[in-house]
């Protein structure tokens, strides 16, 4: 970023608020005063000329440039507040009370910013899709009451309803962006009728959509525009799998063009949820992070063929940077927090970056920083932010004690500084970062690796043991459609697909449905179990009889014949045992195998392994893994185990 080029971003924190610069001073903004009690919430205009706040009697508007105070709204109990898209109005939010008059409460109030003045009032219970919906010149709102979307010209509020039409059973409307704005209607899935989206043009609104699309499998929806407003990405979602695969439903992705010349679902190649979309900035292609864990990352073209495959990793988000120079692949929540950045136009990673336990990320307008926060309270310990350059330097760190909620300062793209054809060298770090580090809190730690016991370090990790995309094997979906409860993503019950046998051949519920040990060879079960119920209690008896002759055997005891002679010992013979079947894979003892070495053979086989192990010690190393003091070692006495080896072959 250019050193003349300040950007902002503003913290909420438990008990106060403040708006600090970005690159390259990272200080408090001037003329902003911490309003020194708890803040609700705060929010930009989308231009970044505005900045509001809420407190629990107050909402207070200023100029964002210089923090000028410009109206004072004495409004109590505000939960949310937003800005039209050019900031001539401002929305907030209360919740819904009983009035002792027993009117209804107008909980949601729209403003002039210039004035002040409330210019109209509704009443919304539901706090989700609370606001109304404006296109981007302001020119139209719009309102999904009940069994109708209403419409109305913000110049005129007084007029009320301008405009309506009556969408029965609809849950769900978005407005378009762009010049001229369509609105896309979701109805969900119901008394067997399938789930749809409907798309009408705002301007001349009538009772035949534009485009249309039916399918099933749909309680919920989210839809995505691209900036134009032409395409929009319908992710549909079940709360049920009826398939028995998942606890989160079952989600599918469809695209549909506002002329209503091009609609297809979007077909994807992996098994699993739809974690996340998102539109280049270009509008002309997308991103999608679909399937089970490691996930498969793709960009799409405007007409659903593949661009170009990332290939699978833990990830679940996807985001391009504002120019769509840069495209961000992460992993987060439940994921380990890795962050890569890739270069749009050569498709190769620029930067990896490790932001644990991050709950917000977001690029800068000028897309060449990213921001990554952990918030309260999802965690309610190492609160604050961290800024990061896109080549993957740590630029700045501001910890906070219980952080809330933290943005940059919209710009839009064309005022922001050129992107340029390479990417820009990061500047210097602010002096924050040497300070972490100085104080014993690395700003940037590589987390720690899984736990391997002692015996397993420093070998090769198990193949069943490895995600898919470090070569272990794909994941098998674990359901079984007969309506039992099934584990999350991610818990591979048994390695047998869904309704097939295990590989004794028994029924999953029966004899041989306990679980299975990965890596160990099928258990079998023993062949005298039959049908009858007391199958399993005669062959323990027979074992116990067995076992009894053995150790009468053992003892060297036998039966005395009627002439004063002594019988001869018949060797007992283990019935279940010789009815075993040998579990497929294995390989029966043989005269002369291990157990019949001498001790010359066993020493050399010994060595033998020892070699191998330190072999593939030296392959971490050089993969570039940190090894641990006592494998450095193992290694060290390579030479000596090679000559011991040697002295045995001689002698042999």
């Amino acid at each position: 970023m250019a050193s003349q080029f300040s950007q902002q971003y503003a913290l909420r924190a438990q008990k106060s608020l403040s708006l600090v610069g970005g690159t390259p001073d990272y200080v408090s903004v001037r003329g902003f005063v911490d309003p020194g009690v708890p803040t609700r919430t705060y929010q930009y205009s989308n231009d970044g000329r505005l900045f509001a706040y809420a407190l629990p009697t107050v909402v207070k508007i200023f100029q964002a440039e210089g923090a000028k105070l410009l109206q004072q709204l004495s409004i109590p109990n505000v939960i949310e507040l937003n800005f039209s898209p050019r900031g001539t109005y401002i929305s907030t939010w209360e919740r819904p009370v009983k009035l002792e008059d027993g009117a209804q409460h107008k909980n949601l109030r729209i403003f002039s910013v210039s004035t002040g003045e409330e210019l109209i009032a509704f009443t919304q219970k539901s706090q989700e899709s609370w606001n109304l919906q404006y296109t981007v010149s302001e020119s139209h709102a719009v309102r999904l009451v009940s069994q109708e979307v209403q419409v109305f010209r913000p110049a005129e509020w007084s007029k009320g309803v301008v405009d309506k039409l009556r969408v029965e059973g609809a849950s769900m409307v978005s407005v378009s962006p762009g010049l001229n704005p369509s609105i896309a209607l979701f109805f969900a899935e119901k008394k067997g009728a399938p789930a749809s989206v409907k798309i009408y043009g705002l301007l001349a609104l009538n009772s035949v959509p534009s485009s249309s699309k039916t399918f099933y499998k749909a309680d919920r929806a989210q839809i995505k525009w691209n900036e134009l407003g032409t395409q929009v990405l319908i992710v549909t979602q079940t709360e049920v799998d009826n398939s028995n695969m998942s606890y989160y439903g079952e989600t599918s992705l469809y695209l549909l063009s506002t002329a209503g010349n091009f609609d297809c679902r979007v077909t994807l190649d992996k098994e699993g949820p739809i974690h996340d979309v998102a539109w280049s900035p270009n509008s002309k292609e997308f991103g999608v992070v679909y399937g089970y864990m490691p996930a498969k990352a793709m960009i799409f073209d405007s007409r659903v063929r593949t661009v170009h495959d990332f290939g699978s990793s833990p990830v679940n988000t996807i985001s391009f940077n504002p120019q769509g120079r840069l495209l961000l692949l992460a992993g987060f929540g439940n994921l380990a927090g890795k962050i890569d950045i890739i270069d749009r136009r050569t498709l190769s990673k620029v930067a990896t970056i490790e932001a644990s336990n991050t709950s917000h990320c977001a690029w800068s307008p000028c897309g060449r920083f990213l921001m990554t926060a952990v918030l309260s309270p999802r965690l309610r310990v190492d609160n604050g932010i961290k800024i990061w350059h896109c080549s993957g330097p740590l630029m700045h760190v501001q910890p906070v004690d219980e952080l809330y909620q933290a943005s940059w300062r919209p710009t839009p793209v064309d005022q922001a500084p050129a992107f340029g054809h390479t990417i820009p060298p990061a500047p210097q770090p602010a002096p924050s970062v040497l300070n972490a580090a100085v104080n014993g809190k690395p700003a940037a730690s590589k987390p720690a690796g899984a736990y391997r016991p002692p015996g397993a370090r420093g070998l090769a990790t198990p193949a069943i043991f490895k995600r898919e995309d470090e070569g272990g094997a794909p994941r098998v979906p674990t359901g079984t459609g007969n309506g039992s409860a099934t584990p999350p993503r991610g818990y591979n019950r048994s390695p047998n697909p869904p309704g097939s046998a295990p590989p004794n051949g028994t029924q999953q519920n029966g004899f041989g449905g306990r679980r299975q040990v990965p890596g160990a060879a099928p258990k079998t079960p023993p062949a005298s179990v039959g049908a009858d119920s007391g199958g399993l209690g005669q062959e323990k008896k027979r074992k116990k009889k067995d076992g009894k002759k053995k150790d009468k055997a053992a003892d060297g005891s036998g039966a005395v014949t009627p002439n004063g002679g002594e019988a001869s010992v018949r060797p007992s013979v283990d019935v279940s045992a010789s009815r075993a079947v040998t579990p497929p894979g294995s390989v029966p003892p043989t005269p002369g195998g291990a157990e019949q070495l001498d001790p010359t053979a066993k020493k050399m086989r010994n060595l033998n392994k020892k070699l191998k192990a330190i072999e593939e010690l030296k392959e971490k190393a050089k993969r570039g893994e940190r090894l641990e003091a006592t494998q450095l070692k193992k290694i060290e006495g390579e030479a000596e185990i090679k000559k011991e080896l040697v002295a045995l072959t001689g002698a042999t």
